[in-house]
């Protein structure tokens, strides 16, 4: 995932996901074979009840640990309730994106990490499949062609637990989201789902293993299928 001159941005929400990517990379860095930058990138969206104390002490971690920290301010969250959308956080995520890469862009990035986890690789591959009627989740590792940025997903194989434990452990600075949909979207909805599934029937890491190893699948090929569909 990372090579020799890499100037690698990451997607610093204020989580503890990407708040632990940041620090493990920064750890990793004093002792990789690449040589490697990082700069730490906040999308701002706009939500008056941010806490800047919370803010600024993660600007004072990142200058501990040598890494350059960039707010970018923006207005997504007003032109959503301007625009009344039916799903805003799919809006909301695809803007932070945009944002996120021409700021890495615009600061020489070439790479941009983000936190996402094992937990979210499952519940985006329960998400896919129910509202989209698809077999899909992130990939580990991929290439935008329009921004030509590389995307990393470090975190694939952990789980969010270990994340909570680490932020812990190691007091990290976190930057609380003040959004008033959080903990109420479809994700969350999954997430109980398969934690209710898990508790009933010891399933998720089988569910995890699948999707670690497609190479066990047995799916049609679509290619291949003989099967015509009902007209």
């Amino acid at each position: 995932m990372i090579e020799d001159g890499d100037r690698i941005a990451v997607g610093l929400s204020g989580g503890k996901d990407s708040i632990s990517l940041l620090a493990i990379l920064a750890a990793y860095k004093k002792f990789a074979p690449e040589k490697f930058d990082l700069v730490a990138i906040n999308i701002d969206l706009g939500f008056a009840d941010t806490d800047q104390n919370e803010v600024e002490a993660t600007r004072k971690y990142c200058e501990s640990i040598g890494v350059e920290f960039v707010v970018e301010h923006t207005q997504i969250y007003d032109i959503i309730l301007e625009r009344k959308e039916k799903s805003p956080c799919s809006l909301c995520s695809k803007m932070r994106r945009g944002a996120l890469n021409s700021v890495a862009i615009a600061h020489g990035c070439n790479k941009l990490a983000l936190g996402h986890h094992a937990d979210d690789i499952l519940e985006t591959f329960f998400l896919s499949m129910i509202y989209e009627g698809r077999i899909s989740t992130f990939m580990p590792l991929s290439h935008m062609d329009r921004s030509g940025i590389t995307l990393l997903r470090p975190f694939i194989y952990v789980e969010e637990k270990y994340l909570s434990g680490l932020t812990r452990r190691y007091n990290l600075p976190i930057i609380h989201n003040p959004c008033p949909q959080d903990k109420n979207t479809k994700r969350e909805d999954i997430k109980q789902l398969i934690a209710s599934l898990d508790e009933k029937y010891d399933c998720k890491q089988h569910f995890l293993t699948a999707l670690f190893h497609p190479e066990r699948n047995n799916l049609w090929d679509k290619m291949k299928d003989v099967i015509k569909k009902p007209e």
